[in-house]
């Protein structure tokens, strides 16, 4: 028998199409695979319930939602022999889709049955992991903007990146320096991504991959509005480096310390999160995670 139990996220992508153990079971076999259903009720709700999962000795545990829900559930089969499916119900979606797992939950589904296991690498920031990205700056202001509009759409999140925007100057200096190197004052953005996309089809590091060993950050010094503009163009073509103020490069691990301060505000994948020290230690942890995706 087949232990699988399903860490569903109710409210991702808004909560319009629920997912049901009557629906579940007509793709699995009776006999074969044995189906448990969880329900996440709060933020870091998935997390408990995986960590109950891994005792009860799941063989797949399938994450249904968002990028966040994933990282709950993923974060807790780290160097385990269980395997990650993952269904996608967020409104982003960048980890499934790097990892070309169609959002059609038939598809997704006919994936989890088919039962192909890949590894792939998983970063970590301060001990806390992270499976697509992590940043300072720009797109952490962002995020946090987000989250409080509570509004999970692609036209939420524009509008949470023209609030950003409009902010910019009220925000608190920050003077970053990375490995040693002589600080920077208000970079625009310091993004470190372990894969190539972040959500909607965008992508800052397009080169990523899950499987390299290394991690691709993408600096971008204080830029001004209008710069800011053409940032937003470069994205939507996979161009960024096009962008004279911005650096990219690829390393196992990464430093950074904050002078002024002693706290950052960061996302980690696309959820905002305050870390409550001037000092950032960045790796990779290579493939430390069992996946499921498409042959």
């Amino acid at each position: 028998m087949i232990h699988i139990h399903f860490i569903v996220n109710p409210i991702a992508g808004n909560g319009h199409t629920p997912l049901t153990k009557d629906e579940l079971q007509s793709y699995f076999i009776s006999g074969v695979h044995d189906l448990t259903i969880k329900i996440s009720e709060y933020k870091a709700h998935a997390t408990l319930l995986t960590q109950e999962s891994v005792l009860e000795k799941a063989d797949i545990i399938v994450a249904c939602g968002g990028d966040g829900t994933i990282n709950e559930v993923a974060t807790c089969l780290i160097g385990t022999n269980i395997a990650l499916g993952i269904v996608p119900m967020g409104s982003g979606n960048g980890l499934a889709s790097n990892l070309k797992i169609p959002k059609k939950r038939r598809k997704a589904l006919e994936i989890i049955r088919n039962k192909h296991k890949e590894h792939i690498d998983v970063g970590s920031i301060n001990g806390r992991y992270f499976f697509s990205n992590t940043g300072v700056g720009f797109d952490a202001r962002l995020i946090k903007h987000y989250e409080s509009s509570e509004k999970r759409t692609l036209l939420g999140y524009i509008s949470a990146c023209a609030t950003t925007f409009r902010d910019i100057k009220k925000n608190e200096p920050l003077s970053i320096g990375i490995d040693g190197e002589t600080p920077m004052i208000n970079p625009f953005i310091v993004l470190i991504s372990n894969s190539n996309e972040m959500g909607y089809k965008l992508s800052l590091t397009p080169k990523a991959s899950l499987q390299d060993g290394k991690l691709d950050v993408l600096v971008i010094k204080k830029i001004n509005r209008l710069k800011m503009l053409w940032l937003g163009i470069l994205i939507l073509i996979r161009k960024v480096h096009w962008l004279k103020e911005s650096k990219s490069f690829q390393t196992s691990k990464l430093h950074l310390t904050r002078n002024h301060s002693d706290f950052f505000d960061t996302q980690v994948d696309g959820e905002h999160n305050r870390i409550d020290t001037n000092q950032l230690d960045i790796s990779i942890l290579e493939k430390s995670l069992c996946v499921l995706t498409a042959k």
